[in-house]
């Protein structure tokens, strides 16, 4: 068999690109390495965020526990505050009721002395009649 004239340019054409490829291929491993070390670093990373947002989402929803629980006793404070207001409404609706009670009897009071003293008067003013002796 006989070689052709541009065999070996041929062959160290193919033998070049083989190395070439070799070469590429080489990088791509390499790539590809790189790449899955990358992966596994996003993904420690997002599992150590996940691991963050629970704990924090935890917190939270234990604040709004505590917070619930404290605005419960605000608003059972209130409502001491509110019944002992009530009774303080209902003792000032006495003292006022009393307060009329004795209002009214003062005026009837003044009212029965008035009526005895206007008595008096006139039963002084008949005795100052009989006493002063007729000017006719």
């Amino acid at each position: 068999m006989s070689n052709p004239p541009d065999f070996e340019a041929r062959l160290s054409a193919v033998e070049s690109r083989v190395h070439q490829l070799d070469a590429d291929v080489t990088a791509a491993v390499s790539d590809a390495t790189a790449a899955r070390h990358l992966a596994a670093a996003r993904d420690r990373d997002l599992a150590d965020l996940t691991i963050k947002v629970d704990a924090n989402r935890v917190a939270i929803n234990g604040l709004g526990v505590q917070t619930a629980s404290r605005f419960d006793l605000v608003d059972q404070r209130f409502d001491q505050v509110d019944r002992r207001f009530d009774r303080v409404d209902r003792r000032f609706e006495q003292v006022d009721r009393r307060f009329e009670e004795l209002e009214n009897e003062m005026r009837t009071g003044f009212a029965e002395i008035r009526s005895r003293f206007d008595h008096t008067a006139a039963g002084m003013a008949q005795i100052v009649e009989l006493l002063t002796p007729d000017q006719q």
